[in-house]
C-alpha cells in the first residue's frame, strides 16, 4: 500500500514514514512520501557525487541505481524540535559512512527539499573532539618529509587549499600543497591596504579553528594574511612556498599523475595519485588587448597586482572595470588622494553590507550562535536549498531591498552608474554562483561615485591607449598616469589546456556555473557548481574554489571522497 502523507506531517512522523519505506526498500513508498515538487539534493551520501534530483522520476532512477549498495539505516531527528516542526536536521548511515540531513516539507506535508551529506567514513573518523589522541603518539610523530611523495597534491595555498589540506591531514592523507608565494597568507597581505573581507567573520572560519572573538566583523586583508599563516602552522601542513606547477601529465597506466614543480627555482618531479587545483575560481588573469597600450608611459597593471594608493596623490588614475576589485581599488586610490576614474562597461549589481548581514544573520550572527545553531549545522541548512529555487526565495528579498534603498540606487543612476539585479532577480547569491555578470557588496565606494569623488564613465569601452591617456567610445579622454584592469580572469579550462593538456580541458569543460542559460552561465542545466568537489570526467583531477563559507563546507566533501578512493573503497559515481 502506498504511502499518503496528510497535510498534518511533521518532521518526525515524515521521516519515520520514510525510515520504513527505506527499511522495506519499496521504493514506491519512498518516492510518494515526496512533493509534486520535490528535490533532493545529496552530497556523496549515495550517489558519490555533488547531484540535485528534481522530481519524483529523478528521485526514483536514482533510488533505483543506488538503494542496494547504500543501505541507509539509523534515521532519526538530530536536533530537538517542536513536536510540529516541518522542518529540521536529521542524522543516519549508510553501509559506509555517518551522514546529515536537513528535511524542508511542503504546505501538503510531504517533502519539498531533502539533504543528505556524508559526514564521516565508518573507521576513518577524525581525532576530533571526543576522539582526541592522547598526545603521546603526536611526539613520534614525523614532520612532513620533503622527499616523500603526496597521494595528494594541492595547487595552491589561499584558503581553499588550506582547508582541504588540513581536512585531510586529518583523515590521515599525505596531502602537500604548491603555493607561488613566499608565506601562507601572503594573497592577502601583498594586495592594497584597504582590503576586507566583505561578508562577516561569522561565515569566514576555516574547519577546526575559529577566529578570536575580539575580531571586527569585516576583518583585515592583514588580519586574515597572518591568520591563515597561523592556521597553516598550528595545523602542521605540508607546504612548498615559491613552488609553481609547470605541468602536469596523467599516467593511466599506474593511476598517478607526473606533475613538474619548480620550487626555489629547482624543478622536480612529483607522483600525487590525485592533483586538486585550488587555485580560485579562475584561470589567468584578464587584460584586454586595447591598440596603443604598448605606448603608455605610465604604469599598468591587472588588479590582482594593485599594492595601494599609497604614492599615488594627485596622480590621474583609470581603473577598468565596476565589480568588488574595481570598486575597492577605486576607493582606496581616493582615499590617497588620486584622481581616479572607473570605466564601467556594463551593468552591476550593487547591496548595501549591512542587507548582507541581515541576509545571513539567521544562520551566521552572534544571536545565531546564542539559539544552538552552531557553524556546521548553519552550513548544513543553507547547502539545502537547491539552485532551482534561488529566485523564488531571494528574489522577494531583493526586490523590498531595491524599494527600501530605493533614494541610494536613485542617486547611483544618476551618477550614470549602471543598476541591476541579475537576469533573475537573485541578486548577490545568483550571480556569484553563477559567475554571471558583476556585483559589489557596498563598503564606501557607492557614496564616492554618487557624491562625484570617484568620477565615472558607463557604457563605454576604450578604443586606445596613448602614451598619457584613454580614448573612449564615445569619443572622450582621459588623461592618465595608471592603469588598473579590474577586468577578471580567464576561464579554467583554459588554464587547464595550458597546464594539463587542450584535450584534458575540453573533456571536463567549463569549471563553475550551473547551466541556468544566463549571462555567463550557458546551458544545459545541471542544478549543481560543474566540476566543482566532485568526479570530473579526468581520473584523479579535482577542483576546490569559492569564499571561505565554500573552502570550509566543501573541503569535508571533498576529502572524504579522495580518502574514500586511496582506502580502496567501493566507490560507484551515479551517473543518470
Amino acid at each position: 500500500m502506498t504511502m499518503q502523507p496528510t497535510g498534518h506531517a511533521t518532521l518526525a512522523s515524515w521521516l519515520d514514514a520514510f525510515s520504513r519505506a527505506i527499511a522495506s526498500n519499496n521504493i514506491d513508498d519512498i518516492v510518494a512520501l515526496f512533493g509534486d515538487t520535490c528535490f533532493w539534493r545529496d552530497l556523496v551520501a549515495f550517489t558519490w557525487d555533488i547531484r540535485t534530483l528534481e522530481g519524483r522520476d529523478a528521485i526514483r532512477a536514482m533510488l533505483d541505481a543506488t538503494l542496494a549498495s547504500t543501505r541507509p539505516s539509523g534515521w532519526a531527528v538530530a536536533q530537538p524540535a517542536q513536536p510540529d516542526a516541518t522542518d529540521g536536521f536529521i542524522a543516519f548511515e549508510t553501509a559506509l559512512g555517518r551522514c546529515d540531513g536537513y528535511v524542508r516539507l511542503d504546505a501538503q506535508g510531504r517533502c519539498l527539499t531533502l539533504l543528505t551529506a556524508l559526514r564521516e567514513l565508518k573507521g576513518f573518523e577524525e581525532p576530533t573532539r571526543q576522539r582526541r589522541l592522547t598526545g603521546h603518539e603526536a611526539t613520534t610523530a614525523a614532520s612532513p618529509d620533503e622527499a616523500a611523495q603526496p597521494d595528494v597534491l594541492i595547487v595552491g595555498g589561499g584558503h581553499c587549499g588550506l582547508a582541504l589540506a588540513a581536512r585531510l591531514k586529518l583523515l590521515g592523507v599525505p596531502a602537500r600543497i604548491v603555493d607561488r608565494h613566499a608565506r601562507s597568507g601572503d594573497n592577502w597581505r601583498l594586495r592594497y591596504a584597504s582590503l576586507r573581507l566583505h561578508d562577516p567573520v561569522w561565515t569566514n572560519p576555516l574547519p577546526y579553528l575559529n577566529y578570536p572573538d575580539h575580531w571586527p566583523v569585516f576583518p583585515t586583508g592583514q588580519q586574515v594574511g597572518d591568520w591563515l599563516e597561523t592556521y597553516a602552522r598550528v595545523m602542521e601542513l605540508d607546504i612548498w612556498h615559491n613552488a609553481e606547477c609547470a605541468g602536469a601529465q596523467y599516467d593511466a597506466a599506474s593511476g598517478q599523475w607526473q606533475v613538474r614543480v619548480v620550487h626555489d627555482g629547482e624543478p622536480t618531479l612529483l607522483r600525487p595519485t590525485h592533483l586538486v587545483f585550488a587555485t580560485g575560481l579562475n584561470g589567468e588573469p584578464f587584460i584586454p588587448s586595447i591598440p596603443g597600450a604598448g605606448t603608455f608611459a605610465g604604469a599598468q597593471c591587472h588588479s590582482s597586482a594593485h599594492r595601494g594608493g599609497e604614492g599615488f596623490r594627485g596622480r590621474k588614475v583609470v581603473v577598468f572595470g565596476s565589480n568588488t576589485s574595481a570598486h575597492d581599488i577605486c576607493e582606496d586610490l581616493f582615499r590617497y588622494g588620486a584622481d581616479v576614474t572607473m570605466i564601467q562597461r556594463s551593468s552591476t549589481h550593487v547591496i548595501r553590507q549591512s542587507h548582507v548581514l541581515d541576509l545571513l544573520s539567521s544562520l551566521y550572527s552572534e544571536e545565531a550562535l546564542a539559539r544552538g545553531l552552531d557553524i556546521e549545522h548553519a552550513d548544513l541548512q543553507r547547502a539545502a536549498l537547491p539552485k532551482r529555487m534561488m529566485p523564488a526565495v531571494f528574489r522577494p528579498m531583493m526586490e523590498q531591498i531595491a524599494q527600501e534603498d530605493s533614494a541610494f540606487y536613485q542617486r547611483l543612476e544618476a551618477a550614470g552608474f549602471r543598476l541591476d539585479f541579475g537576469e533573475d532577480g537573485s541578486g548577490l547569491v545568483g550571480k556569484a554562483l553563477r559567475k554571471g555578470g558583476g556585483f559589489y557588496i557596498d563598503t564606501g565606494a557607492s557614496e564616492l561615485i554618487a557624491n562625484g569623488s570617484i568620477k565615472l564613465k558607463s557604457g563605454v569601452e576604450a578604443t586606445r591607449i596613448g602614451r598619457s591617456s584613454v580614448e573612449l567610445s564615445d569619443g572622450s579622454r582621459l588623461d592618465a598616469d595608471y592603469i588598473v584592469y579590474a577586468t577578471g580572469y580567464r576561464p579554467m579550462h583554459e588554464h587547464i589546456a595550458k597546464l594539463v593538456s587542450p584535450e584534458v580541458a575540453a573533456s571536463i569543460g567549463r569549471v563553475f556555473g550551473y547551466g541556468s542559460g544566463l549571462d555567463g552561465d550557458p546551458g544545459p542545466w545541471e542544478g549543481e557548481l560543474r566540476n566543482m568537489w566532485k568526479p570530473t570526467r579526468q581520473a584523479g583531477l579535482w577542483f576546490h574554489g569559492g569564499n571561505f563559507h565554500m573552502a570550509r563546507f566543501y573541503s569535508r566533501v571533498l576529502a572524504l571522497q579522495l580518502k574514500a578512493r586511496l582506502e580502496g573503497l567501493p566507490v560507484k559515481v551515479y551517473r543518470p
